[in-house]
């Protein structure tokens, strides 16, 4: 199906229509069927099908089997195009409701399915063409963080006070875009042992990541990249010359923009230079180990140390009720940012993408501070409480943070109230959403966002396999 026709009709069928009353006690199969018709599914794997039948076989909750088998196949079903050549796999991923691959989204909205790749070698060949799609978007601009399919497409932010190129949907700098192809392509070939992506294209990629890391640091200038957007959003759009409030060049790396795709404050991100330290050395030993490039190699390492040890230094400050914690933001100058965003990377989310050990004392400290109301994002209300962030504004908790906190619990009782919860307020949707109001479930955002879905399916999968017990 062509994109256009697709996204036209997608309303009904990325995210499902459904009747707007229905029986959660009822048995399964009285469920609305609320799933892209398996007609209409951009990708079918069967071993997906055969865990979503595994889990509704096993879990007997009749809606936690309804909602698995609606969000964790929903980017398979809705979001991948083949872009395949003779010669190289290409799949090209769009985010769900805008028509348009992100490198953050993108690699995460396919995360949940390396585990099954080996029972699947088409499935392993959608991923393998991702990561290959990635590689070439990297390097078209390593600053863009969102791409389109077509090279010539001028879109709707092409008028941004920037280098635009013809081809890119967005060009906010954040750390992150160029973090994910890594975590993704590095678990694809731990999982696999294939280093069929490890081209000259990947190798190129690799360095042009590091170069904008190093020119984002900031030591020597303040690097090439500048933006701005005519808006009345202040957080679309960079301060001061289009460079951001100044910072102090102790060696952490500016992101100008957060994974929400808001402008930072204090230009020095601590979630986003903690995950780049992780990201870093992951290149490396593909590097090292499968190319032989001991050179670029040897440099990842050491801008990996030069960014931890800053973090260490810099990241982590005296909170007068917590301790010892993560900032957000700082600017190397001696002012910092407390509060947590609920996309990820977030302080929350640390452990989850390998860049600090769950049981790390600083973590816990910053864990405990950002799910509680000292955290300026942190919403309770009579729904649910949770993270939220300036994105989408006050009150607006987003089910991706619930899920992460879900994944850095090591308490079951907080799992399960997690997975209630995120039960609870989908909204009479069976779907998972950007966010939804601390009050009302049937206020949110986003009626199709892949991520999210997927997300919330890789949560109950692991849960099912490790503690199914929570899963009542």
């Amino acid at each position: 199906m062509k994109r256009r026709t697709f996204l036209k009709t997608a309303g009904a069928l990325g995210a499902g229509a459904m009747a707007s009353k229905f029986s959660f006690a009822a048995p399964y199969n009285t469920f609305p069927t609320v799933r892209v018709t398996a007609d209409k599914r951009h990708f079918s794997s069967k071993i997906i099908e055969a865990t979503i039948a595994e889990f509704q076989k096993k879990v007997k909750n009749p809606e936690l089997g309804w909602l698995f088998n609606n969000c964790f196949p929903n980017t398979l079903d809705t979001t991948v195009y083949d872009e395949s050549t003779a010669n190289k796999k290409l799949t090209y991923v769009i985010t769900g409701d805008i028509d348009a691959m992100w490198l953050r989204d993108s690699s995460a909205q396919v995360w949940p399915y390396l585990q099954f790749m080996k029972k699947d070698r088409k499935l392993q060949d959608l991923i393998l063409g991702l990561i290959n799609k990635q590689a070439q978007c990297v390097n078209i601009d390593p600053y863009a963080n969102a791409f389109y399919n077509d090279p010539a497409k001028k879109g709707e932010w092409f008028s941004d006070h920037t280098d635009m190129k013809p081809g890119i949907h967005e060009r906010k700098w954040e750390i992150d875009s160029l973090c994910y192809p890594i975590r993704l392509a590095y678990h694809y070939w731990k999982e696999t042992n294939d280093a069929t992506p490890f081209d000259a294209e990947w190798v190129k990629a690799q360095e042009n990541t590091y170069k904008t890391f190093v020119e984002q640091q900031r030591k020597e200038s303040v690097g090439p990249y500048v933006f701005g957007r005519t808006t009345s959003r202040g957080s679309d759009t960079l301060q001061v010359d289009g460079l951001g409030y100044p910072v102090n060049p102790v060696g952490l790396i500016c992101s100008a923009f957060r994974p929400s795709d808001d402008s930072s404050i204090f230009m020095f991100l601590i979630p986003s230079n903690l995950f780049a330290v992780t990201s870093l050395r992951q290149s490396a030993e593909i590097l090292r180990k499968v190319k032989n490039n001991t050179d670029l190699a040897g440099k990842m390492e050491a801008l990996a140390q030069e960014v931890e040890t800053a973090v260490n230094r810099y990241g982590i400050v005296d909170h007068p009720e917590h301790g010892r914690i993560y900032a957000f933001e700082v600017d190397g100058y001696g002012s910092y940012l407390m509060m947590d965003d609920a996309n990820v990377p977030s302080l929350l989310a640390l452990p989850y993408l390998g860049a600090v050990d769950v049981n790390d004392e600083v973590y816990q400290r910053t864990r405990n501070f950002v799910l509680s109301e000292k955290n300026p994002f942190f919403f309770k209300g009579t729904a649910a409480e949770g993270i939220g962030g300036p994105h989408i504004g006050r009150d607006m908790i987003w089910p991706m943070a619930i899920i992460m906190r879900a994944f850095t619990s090591t308490d079951d009782k907080e799992v399960k109230n997690c997975i209630e919860t995120l039960r609870k307020t989908h909204g009479d949707t069976g779907f998972m959403h950007e966010s939804f109001h601390k009050d009302d479930p049937k206020k949110y955002t986003r009626h199709w966002f892949a991520w999210t879905n997927t997300l919330f399916g890789e949560l109950l999968w692991k849960t099912y396999k490790e503690k199914p017990q929570l899963l009542v």
